[in-house]
C-alpha cells in the first residue's frame, strides 16, 4: 500500500461511450519531452503515451504497468511521465495500481501530464514536475451517442467519476473540494511552480532532468504523425481515410475533407499540424 493515505478509484466502464483527447491537448503535448538520464530500467515505468491502447496496439495500460511493478517487486520505483492523457478509466486503474505499490512511488512529471494522466500522477508518494511541465485537470471527458435520454443517462453515470477526481487532488492537495470541482469544470492548466504552490507536486525537478529533443534522425517527424493520428481519430477519420489524408499534405496536395465527417474544426487541426510538419 502506498506511503501516503491516497483514496482508492472506483473503474467503471458503460457501452457506446469511449474517452477521448481533446485537440487543444493534443497539440501541446511534446511527444519528445523525457528523462534526461535513463533511469534504472529495472526500477522505472515510463507514462510516455497516450493512455489506454491506441490504433497501433500501443499506449499505456494497466495491464502493461502491473507487470513492470511485478518486475520490479517490493522497491522504490521512478515514474515518468509526459502524456496527454487519454482513457480516464484506464489512468484510474493505473493509479490503482501504482497506490498498491508496497514500496515508494516517485513521480516525475517531465512534460505534460493531462487529464487521465494527471490522476495517474497523483499516485505518487513523492511528485516532482518541471518547471516548464504542466497539469491539466478537467470533468471526465467521453464521447457518446444517441438520443436526449441516452445522453442524459450517461451524464449521470458520469458525474460519480468527476467526484472521485475531486477526492483524489484534494488527498494530494488538501485543497477544498468546491475549489477543485470548479477547477476541473473550467479545465485548469497548472504549470510547474504553481503545482508545488498548489500542493499537486512536492517540488521542481533541475533543469537538467529533462530532454526535450528527438533521439534519433526521423523520430520527430514519426511522432508528429502519430498526433496527427490522434486528431484524425478525433474526427471520426477510418485509418485508412486518415493515411490518405497525409499522403495528400506530404505531396503538397490541397487535401479536402471526407464528405460524411461533421468535425470541420477538428479537420483544421489536422491540416495545420500536417503544415508544420513539412518543416521538421
Amino acid at each position: 500500500m502506498s506511503i501516503r493515505d491516497l483514496p482508492a478509484a472506483t473503474v467503471g466502464a458503460k457501452p457506446g461511450v469511449r474517452s477521448d483527447i481533446g485537440a487543444k491537448v493534443i497539440e501541446r503535448w511534446n511527444p519528445d519531452v523525457r528523462a534526461a538520464a535513463e533511469e534504472d530500467a529495472e526500477a522505472s515505468i515510463s507514462v510516455l503515451d497516450v493512455i489506454g491502447q491506441d490504433w497501433w496496439g500501443e499506449g499505456v495500460t494497466a495491464k502493461r504497468v502491473a507487470a513492470a511493478l511485478r518486475q520490479i517487486g517490493k522497491r522504490d520505483v521512478v515514474v515518468n511521465i509526459n502524456s496527454p492523457g487519454g482513457d480516464f478509466f484506464e489512468g484510474l486503474a493505473i493509479y490503482n495500481t501504482l497506490r498498491e505499490h508496497p514500496a515508494k512511488v516517485t513521480v516525475k512529471i517531465l512534460g505534460l501530464a493531462a487529464s487521465a494522466a494527471s490522476v495517474i500522477a497523483m499516485a505518487g508518494d513523492e511528485v516532482l514536475i518541471g518547471r516548464a511541465g504542466f497539469l491539466m485537470i478537467h470533468n471526465t471527458w467521453v464521447v457518446a451517442a444517441g438520443d436526449r435520454h441516452a445522453l442524459r443517462e450517461v451524464a449521470d453515470w458520469l458525474e460519480p467519476f468527476d467526484s472521485a477526481s475531486v477526492d483524489i487532488y484534494a488527498a494530494r492537495t488538501g485543497l477544498d473540494g468546491k475549489k477543485l470541482g470548479q477547477m476541473l469544470d473550467r479545465e485548469t492548466w497548472i504549470g510547474g511552480q504553481s503545482a508545488v504552490d498548489q500542493g499537486f507536486a512536492d517540488s521542481l525537478l533541475a533543469a537538467d532532468e529533462v530532454s526535450a529533443s528527438a533521439r534519433q534522425e526521423g523520430e520527430a517527424r514519426v511522432r508528429a504523425e502519430k498526433k496527427f493520428d490522434l486528431l484524425a481519430a478525433r474526427a471520426g477519420l477510418s485509418r485508412g481515410a486518415a493515411r490518405e489524408i497525409l499522403a495528400e499534405l506530404k505531396g503538397g496536395k490541397p487535401g479536402a475533407a471526407p464528405s460524411g465527417t461533421q468535425d470541420a474544426a477538428v479537420i483544421e487541426e489536422v491540416r495545420n499540424l500536417l503544415k508544420s510538419m513539412k518543416s521538421i
